[in-house]
């Protein structure tokens, strides 16, 4: 799977996240506000897996059928993938 430049800057941008919740803490910021934008930094790391696992899907579907065989595999493969994650 070739991984686009849209998925490298949001895991860029995760990286600048991570960065900055470090400062906070050397900063000694309040609790609530690190736990806060570490639920940021979840939430897109959730969005990339997604968009990984769609991405990935719709290639493997599609080799799928090409060789004539069946979507439902690779679905159920992103299912687990996903479950996986969380």
């Amino acid at each position: 799977m070739q991984y686009n430049d849209k998925m490298k800057h949001r895991l860029n941008r995760i990286e600048g996240q991570v960065r900055g919740v470090l400062g906070m803490m050397e900063q000694e910021k309040p609790c609530k506000d690190v736990v806060t934008q570490l639920s940021a930094i979840r939430t897109a790391v959730d969005r990339v897996i997604m968009y990984v696992v769609g991405e990935n899907m719709e290639q493997c579907i599609r080799d799928e059928i090409a060789g004539g065989g069946s979507a439902e595999q690779v679905i159920q493969e992103a299912i687990d993938l996903l479950m996986k994650s969380r």
